[in-house]
Formats: structure tokens, sequence, C-alpha cells
């Protein structure tokens, strides 16, 4: 089964598409290979809620100043939502709530993390990402590529608002005359914040179902023994109850209708992934020495930290299982062979 695309095109910047009553679409640029991110703007009443926000640089700043002059009808906006702590989410949560003089919104765990990330400048502190790339197999260069480019968070999220307001999981929030429940799916960031409201039969996805690509799913140094994989597929579980002709919002790609044909789709992909991974470790292999395995294209440093994250987290996959076994060399390398 094919996906339907409502929009065929995405809107151009500044502009906002309405998809839905009182839920308009608007979209940013990204300084990625991956070049966009989607974001929300949600009637509220008198005013406005926003939901995600771009990466916090100069451009993207000016494209929503340019949205405030043009599309709010002279109503404030009154909160800001985000759904997880990655850049292109968050990066604007704290410059827009100090603009609007209002609430950021979103699950404990993620506003933690964008502390954690944002605090985390010194060459000390990125030390512990560079022992978890050299513990899984990165030889000297590629250390140097990815030491080189340290911690780009703080470049990418210049603030994190110093308050918020918690959303937890099973919440209601309304906006407007749309009552969403939170939907914490795991596996893609520490609590990932979806919204769902059953009866406009809208579902604000993030990352979690993404339309074409796959979101990444990684192991982190901070937690070498996380299994983010298994929390990926179980999340997946959350949406299958959702009607046919749910109209997902998704971060990245087309809105789209479709929602339990991708959602095998996504489970496809991970098992074919799995399969190439434990064919592969008919010899010892490190999450490094799979990374040419699952990836068959050259990667920059910034593909290479998330190629190595979800390439062991598809080892920690197999070897939760007990489909692989790992085996520490002499040299500290973690290295995975078929049990």
């Amino acid at each position: 089964m094919t996906l339907d695309h409502p929009w065929t095109t995405a809107p151009a910047p500044a502009d906002v598409v309405n998809v839905a009553p009182g839920i308009g679409w608007l979209r940013m640029p990204l300084p990625f290979q991956l070049n966009h991110i989607n974001l929300w703007l949600l009637e509220d009443g008198d005013g406005w809620t926003i939901v995600d926000t771009g990466v916090g640089l100069d451009d993207t700043r000016a494209l929503w100043e340019r949205i405030f002059a043009t599309c709010l009808d002279g109503r404030p906006v009154r909160r800001v939502l985000v759904t997880h702590f990655h850049p292109d989410h968050i990066g604007n949560a704290g410059w827009l709530t100090a603009r609007w003089k209002t609430e950021l919104w979103c699950t404990q765990a993620e506003w933690l993390y964008a502390q954690f990330a944002w605090r985390s400048r010194g060459a000390a502190d990125f030390e512990p990402r560079l022992a978890h790339f050299r513990r899984h197999g990165c030889g000297p260069e590629a250390l140097v590529q990815l030491g080189r480019r340290g911690n780009h968070y703080p470049s990418l999220v210049p603030e994190v608002a110093s308050e918020f307001r918690r959303i937890r999981d099973g919440d209601s929030i309304t906006i407007g005359r749309r009552a969403f429940r939170v939907l914490v799916a795991l596996g893609h960031a520490p609590e990932h914040a979806c919204l769902w409201d059953e009866a406009g039969r809208v579902l604000i996805a993030g990352d979690q179902v993404l339309p074409k690509i796959t979101t990444n799913v990684s192991v982190w140094s901070e937690q070498p023994w996380l299994n983010p994989l298994r929390l990926y597929l179980d999340s997946l579980d959350r949406f299958q109850p959702m009607p046919p002709d749910t109209l997902v919002l998704p971060s990245h790609g087309l809105p789209f209708r479709g929602l339990h044909a991708r959602l095998g789709q996504l489970r496809d992909h991970h098992a074919a992934r799995l399969g190439e991974a434990l064919d592969a470790l008919v010899e010892a292999r490190s999450a490094a020495e799979l990374v040419p395995v699952l990836f068959r294209r050259e990667l920059d440093s910034h593909q290479l930290s998330f190629a190595l994250g979800e390439a062991l987290a598809h080892l920690r996959f197999l070897e939760d299982e007990g489909r692989a076994v790992r085996l520490v060399d002499a040299d500290g390398v973690h290295r995975f062979r078929k049990a």
C-alpha cells in the first residue's frame, strides 16, 4: 500500500498552509543533508500554540518574524510546545518563549537532556563520547574528525528556556477546539511527545513516524547499555489502534494518510537491517566495522556519529535477544559475533 499525501508540495519559506481546521503547516530550513523541518502553528483561542521551533539560527528567526508579521492575525503566541530536545525541534524555544513572554511545554526528560547537551561545551565534556566511539571501533582518523566537530548543540540551540511546564504520557492538552492526548514514544529521544487528537483524527508525530526516511535510533555514550531499538519498535504499537484515515503530521517529509502501512514498512525495514547485521557477524565486528554494511555511502562526521549509534543499536538488540554475543579485545574494542 502506498501512502496518500494530500499535499504534494511543501509550504514556501514563511508561508503557512492549513492542513486541518486550526492547524497550519510551515517549513524551516536545516543546515544538514536533511534540509528541512515541518513545524505547526495551532489556533489556540485568542492566540496561538507553536509546536516545534527549528534551529536557533538567524535565517530561521527571520522567517519566524515574517510569519509573526503576516500570519498571526494580530494574536499572540500563548504557548511553545516541543516534541523533543533535538536542535531542529527545540532550537528556538528559548528565544520564542522570551519574545512572547510565554511558557515552554515539554516532557521532563527532554528539557533535562537539552540542558545537558547545551552545557556540555568543553573538550572534557566531549571526551566520554570520543571514548564511546573508540570503544566501538572508530580508528584514529575518524576520531580526529569526530573530535574536531565536537558538540555542535550550543551553536544550534543558543539558549534553553530556564523553566518549563511538564507534560506527561496520557495528559490531555486543549489547544483551541482540539483536545490532544500526549503519547510518549521511546527510542529516538528520551521522552519524545506525540500529540493525538482522536476526535479530529490528527496525529502530530514528531520524528517517531516519518513517511520516507527512518528516524535515527542510536546508542549514545551516556547510556551504553540501552536497547533503544526495542523501545522504538515497542512504541510503534501505540499507534496501531488509530483509525486508517488518521492524518499524520510528521517533522520531515509530507503529511500523509496510511499510518498502518507505514508502521509495517518501518518494522520491515528494521527487521531487514537486523538480518543484514546478523549475517555480517559470522566474524566478530565492531559497530564501526558494521557501519559500511548498513550504510553503503560516504558519510560526513555528522552522519558518521549517527550511523555508528544506529549500528550499535542494532547490535544491542541482537545481543539482548541472545542472537549475538559481545567480545572485548585486549585493545578494549567491543566486537559482536553471531551467537
